[in-house]
């Protein structure tokens, strides 16, 4: 009998991870997606995984880091997009960020070339047809109205929104190099790095205080009628949202100079504030301004930004901006395996279940897709350990948040179950403490499915 297709509505990086987990388990898969035959809003290419936002995959610390954690999760349950983002990789301190043209790249080249991974272009516009008897759901924050409709029309649901911004790009060679350097905040290596991994531009306190009037003062992309009171999500805030909310915020926030020695100084070594570009691309040729998501109209995108030292004669390869993103109401909606409580052949992966961050979309990918194979394949799958990275932020979409107050949330630690009372420890030795317990359950996790698999 020819083995049921897993369909996959999107192939962003959830859909992707998804893809790749259900292939690599011996289900057929059919990737739908709809670019090139309708764009969306924020896109620019019709390769898999496309990173829209930052590059960064932010912090790859497995020891004192739940994102990082995540990182070492997702690496071990044999994850294409860290597979991916380690080959292509670029200097970011502490942290994995990558080539996005490359990254993307090889995604779409691993995933076309599988032999049980079928690719059809074109846009799902409604309810995935009955005769799908499996669907992963993996549209991303940027589902199309058609879709986003007749889903809220099937759980009688109104839609949950959030607005999402962009930073800017710069190409590397109009920085004045005479007034930035290059430094990773306390020299810290980190993943493909030499410690000197950002380049830093400097502000005094007069030049500090003088952007941020600017800043406040821009003018502002407006927002539709409708849009007017949808929130924004505050781990992507744009900057002049964070500037209006008082004078020093960004000084003590993304413009931190704490950790940084400027060698160009006469008088003080550390600056009042500090603006940082993180390189974009693996030539090296474009860097983004680190924090800087801004919905400032492009004119004045130009204006202000050339108002940093060392930015004065930049030129940009992509201005920032700002767009709407929708998700459901996982806590209320979705099971504990992420399907669909009132239609279960339909699960839910990525942003649109209400994780935030590209990794965490990946790894709830990754868990939809082994949820999904398993299901085909008569086998049984609990979901992962509470106490791992990947068990925390599913149980957080699933069960753990309150439905009445859920909004989009990154993996953190705040997420993990308390260690036992003959574990207790504080600071780095607490948090070092739950990333041992979390890789001991997680490996417990992957070896009690093979041996079920088997």
């Amino acid at each position: 009998m020819k083995q049921k297709a897993v369909h996959i509505i999107g192939a962003g990086m959830a859909g992707s991870e998804a893809a790749w987990q259900v292939a690599n388990s011996g289900v057929p898969v059919v990737l739908h997606e709809m670019r090139p035959v309708r764009m969306t809003e924020a896109h620019s290419t019709e390769g898999f995984a496309e990173l829209v936002c930052s590059n960064s995959f932010r912090s790859d610390d497995a020891e004192y880091n739940a994102v990082g954690l995540l990182h070492e999760e997702m690496r071990r349950a044999n994850s294409i997009i860290m597979a991916a983002g380690d080959k292509h990789k670029v200097p970011a301190g502490s942290a994995l960020a990558v080539d996005r043209d490359l990254f993307s790249q090889e995604v779409t080249a691993i995933l076309k070339a599988h032999p049980l991974i079928t690719v059809e272009r074109g846009e799902v516009d409604g309810l995935p047809p009955a005769e799908w008897d499996s669907v992963i759901v993996a549209t991303g924050p940027l589902t199309t109205p058609a879709l986003s409709k007749a889903v809220l029309e099937l759980t009688n649901e109104d839609s949950l929104a959030f607005f999402d911004a962009i930073a800017p790009i710069v190409f590397r060679d109009s920085i004045d190099m005479n007034r930035a350097w290059f430094q990773s905040r306390y020299d810290k290596p980190g993943p493909g790095g030499t410690g000197k991994d950002y380049i830093n531009c400097p502000m005094e306190k007069d030049e500090y205080y003088a952007f941020i009037e600017a800043l406040c003062a821009g003018e502002k992309t407006e927002f539709k009628e409708w849009e007017k009171n949808t929130p924004y999500f505050e781990g992507c805030l744009p900057i002049e949202v964070m500037a209006e909310r008082g004078r020093d915020t960004l000084r003590f926030g993304p413009m931190k100079s704490i950790g940084l020695i400027n060698p160009n100084a006469t008088t003080f070594p550390r600056p009042w504030a500090v603006v940082q570009l993180r390189q974009d691309n693996a030539l090296g040729t474009l860097y983004n301004i680190v924090g800087f998501q801004t919905k400032l109209k492009y004119a004045e995108q130009t204006r202000i930004f050339k108002m940093i030292p060392g930015l004065e004669n930049a030129e940009f390869a992509r201005l920032g901006g700002i767009h709407r993103n929708t998700f459901i109401n996982s806590p209320k909606l979705l099971d504990g395996v992420l399907r669909l409580k009132a239609q279960p052949r339909l699960r839910f992966a990525g942003q649109i279940t209400g994780c935030e961050g590209y990794v965490e979309s990946a790894a709830v990918g990754l868990m939809a897709g082994r949820f999904a194979a398993a299901e085909i394949l008569g086998q049984s799958i609990a979901p992962p350990p509470f106490t791992t990275a990947m068990g925390a932020l599913l149980n957080h979409i699933t069960t753990g948040a309150n439905a009445d107050t859920f909004q989009p949330m990154n993996v953190n630690f705040g997420l993990f179950p308390p260690l036992a009372a003959d574990e207790k420890a504080h600071g780095r030795e607490r948090k070092k403490a739950l990333s041992d317990r979390a890789l001991t359950d997680f490996g417990q996790w992957l070896d009690t499915q093979q041996k079920d698999a088997a």
